[in-house]
């Protein structure tokens, strides 16, 4: 079960990455990361309703945890998706959301194998082979895309190894403090970095929080996948989740990279498929 939930994790965060990444090409990222959070956050709270909770101090400081990777991570990762290309940044992002709660559950006392330490030795040529472009220009793109797309991968990689240290007995009550640190994270990062944050039109709107609905019940599957199998493995199945942006974006955006960028993509793969084999 916790195989299959992290599985779907995977495609709601690969949905919500692609329709946010859209978005963030016609507003600004901020308002994205501000719009989608706070839906989200509105979902979450009601759907905690369903679950008992039996919170401690630690829970709630995972949970606070969990929304600074949250926010943090959907920030970059909007901002990246809207000035670079998506099949760049969507699995960048995924290698440091699988390989950091790997080292994080090799710490405390998790002991993956041998195929999940060639993953990870992977993941280093693999960011560096998705840097590589043809002209000057596609390599301003790319670069962009690089950088915020690691940014990201670092944010939930918090996110999911925050997550992970949470109790069953706990619901979804952390989670809750999360996606709200994570809205009052986009707030106060915009007010800094002096962003603009517009209103925008109803179909925006719409849009933004169907996003912000998706990407929250992939962080609900997430967590319940967590609970049921070591934290690595649910956090690397999750990161499959560029497979389906990097797909919508060649299906409706015809996005292409040059073959040593596919290189490095097809390796990133790997590297995750890799980490999640036992």
């Amino acid at each position: 079960m916790g195989v299959v939930l992290a599985l779907g994790a995977a495609l709601a965060y690969g949905l919500s990455d692609f329709l946010g990444g859209l978005l963030s090409r016609r507003i600004s990222p901020w308002t994205v990361a501000l719009f989608v959070q706070f839906a989200g956050a509105i979902a979450v709270t009601v759907a905690a309703t369903s679950f008992p909770a039996d919170l401690t101090t630690a829970d709630l400081g995972w949970g606070a945890a969990s929304g600074i990777g949250s926010g943090l991570g959907t920030v970059f990762l909007y901002r990246g998706l809207g000035r670079g290309q998506m099949n760049v940044v969507a699995p960048l992002s995924a290698l440091g959301a699988a390989v950091l709660p790997v080292v994080v559950g090799v710490v405390v006392g998790e002991r993956p194998g041998a195929l999940t330490w060639v993953g990870i030795g992977c993941a280093l040529p693999a960011i560096w082979l998705v840097s590589r472009a043809d002209s000057e220009g596609a390599a301003v793109r790319a670069g962009a895309g690089v950088s915020d797309g690691l940014l990201a991968g670092a944010g939930f990689g918090l996110l999911f190894i925050a997550l992970g240290q949470v109790p069953a007995s706990a619901g979804l009550g952390p989670l809750v403090i999360g996606q709200w640190v994570a809205f009052l994270l986009v707030v106060v990062g915009a007010r800094i970095a002096a962003a603009p944050i517009r209103s925008a039109g109803s179909q925006i709107l719409a849009t933004a929080a169907a996003v912000g609905v998706c990407a929250a019940a992939a962080t609900v599957l997430y967590q319940l996948a967590a609970r049921s199998q070591l934290v690595s493995v649910a956090a690397v199945l999750t990161s499959l989740y560029p497979a389906l942006t990097v797909t919508l974006a060649a299906v409706f955006l015809h996005e292409r990279v040059n073959r040593t960028q596919a290189w490095g993509l097809g390796l990133a793969v790997v590297a995750v498929v890799l980490v999640a084999l036992p």
